[in-house]
Parts: structure tokens; C-alpha cells; sequence
């Protein structure tokens, strides 16, 4: 994404920076020249507003993305592809990811894109737990907030297609944060990791909605607020290339 990023920056500059000099330097050509337009700067002229738009609608009001693993089974499975509000947190430049405009903060237990903290390079989804200040523990598979435990209640078994077909058998729960309810997968085959943690100022823990099968914030710390991507919204494809099928069911489907 970070690669897609500074292409697009750069073919924005280079196109515009064609098509402004050529309007500078055609002043100054007889009339025969003028009505001949050098075909790079017919091209800029038809590209450039384009890159424009998508680089201003891509870094600062929305994104899409592509879910590659299973850590937010069920929220999320491998091959949906959803759209980011780029504008939820705050209002950066592209490439420098320069803060310009704070807009917000995620609420906890809200579901977060945020750059991956041992490599920038990659975007990383999960569910926001801890708020800066907030006291986070894991105890025999429970999530304890502030010494408060998370409700949670089993409502059955976890049937998976395609990508999701190996956590098929796992045992599906309802867990509720604040005012949001979503459901989280847990293996008790697999080895549970307890801990507790206080989340520091400007910092968020991070945990996927499948909890035995996750790589998040229990494994490599917090997430800086200068790692913010953005809010997931709503799911706008489906294609699993292991399951080679479309679920048009999952088309439009908010993230809660």
C-alpha cells in the first residue's frame, strides 16, 4: 500500500508538472505549434485530474482494503475486501503521513486499520480494546478491561468455507464492549496467553476477533496514535482465491 501510495503521488506531480509547463511554454510558440500538443502532455492532460481525485479521495476520506489472514474470523475472512474512513482519526499527508488535522479518536471496541508497528510497510486490522490509560488482562481466555471482564457469551460452533475452513470446529462467542456486539472465535486446543498490561498515553492495544489464532498487541505491544490508518466500515467484496467463489452475501455488510 505504502509502495501504491508514492506512485501515485509521484504520476499526480509528473503529469501536472507536464501539463502546467506546457501551458506556460506554449505562450510563447507561433500558432502552428501551439495546436500541435506534444502526445505526453495530451496524456497528462487527461490523467491528471484523475490521479488528483483518487490520490485526494484515497488519503484523505477513504480506502480500500484486502482482509489476507484469518485474525478477525468471524468479524472479517480471508478475501473480503472493505472499505477504511481515512478521515476518522485525523487529516495526514500521503507518503509522510504528516499530521495536518486531528479529526477523532477510536472508541474502544471498534474495529481499526493502523500501520503494523515492527514494519510500517504493512496495514494491520484488528479490534481496538484498550484506550491510553486503560488496564488490559487476558485470564483463562476471558478479557478483563479496567478489572472489569468483557461479557461474553457461547452461542455455538464455528462452520468455515474456503480460507476459513481450518478454524471450522472452533467455538463461536458473542462478546459485547460498550455499546457494540460482535462475535470472536476461540480453539481451547491451542495455548491460551494470560498477561496483564497498562496502556500508555497515546498508544491503543489491538486484538484480533479470533483469539487463539491472532497475531496482535499480546505478542508485540501497542499501536502508536501516529500508526492510525483509519475506522473499518463496511464490507464491499467478497473473493476467497482459496475457495474460488464470491459471497455476495457479505456485499455491504457493516463491520461492527
Amino acid at each position: 500500500m505504502a509502495n501504491l501510495e508514492l506512485i501515485l503521488v509521484v504520476a499526480t506531480a509528473v503529469t501536472g508538472l507536464i501539463w502546467l509547463a506546457w501551458a506556460v511554454l506554449r505562450r510563447r510558440l507561433s500558432p502552428e505549434r501551439r495546436a500541435k500538443m506534444p502526445w505526453y502532455v495530451d496524456y497528462s492532460r487527461s490523467f491528471f485530474p484523475i490521479l488528483l481525485i483518487v490520490l485526494v479521495l484515497r488519503s484523505f476520506v477513504a480506502e480500500p482494503f484486502r482482509i489476507p489472514s484469518g485474525s478477525m474470523m468471524p468479524t472479517l475472512l480471508v478475501g473480503d475486501f472493505i472499505m477504511v474512513n481515512k478521515f476518522s482519526y485525523a487529516v495526514r499527508l500521503p507518503v509522510t503521513r504528516t499530521k495536518i488535522l486531528d479529526t477523532g479518536a477510536p472508541e474502544r471496541g471498534e474495529v481499526a486499520v493502523f500501520k503494523y508497528p515492527r514494519n510500517p510497510a504493512e496495514d494491520y486490522i484488528k479490534r481496538v480494546v484498550g484506550l491510553p490509560g486503560d488496564e488490559i488482562e487476558f485470564r483463562d481466555r476471558v478479557l478483563y478491561v479496567n478489572g472489569e471482564p468483557q461479557p461474553a457469551e457461547e452461542v455455538g460452533t464455528f462452520d468455515g468455507e474456503g480460507s476459513g475452513a481450518v478454524m471450522s470446529g472452533a467455538t463461536l462467542f458473542e462478546e459485547n464492549m460498550g455499546d457494540r456486539t460482535y462475535n470472536t472465535l476461540m480453539r481451547e486446543d491451542r495455548p491460551t496467553a494470560d498477561g496483564r498490561v497498562v496502556v500508555p498515553e497515546g498508544h491503543y492495544f489491538m486484538v484480533g476477533d479470533n483469539r487463539d489464532n491472532s497475531n496482535d498487541s499480546r505478542s508485540w505491544g501497542f499501536v502508536s496514535e501516529e500508526l492510525l490508518v483509519g475506522r473499518a466500515l463496511f464490507i464491499w467484496l467478497h473473493w476467497d482465491y482459496n475457495g474460488s467463489h464470491m459471497d455476495f452475501s457479505r456485499i455491504g455488510q457493516a463491520i461492527r
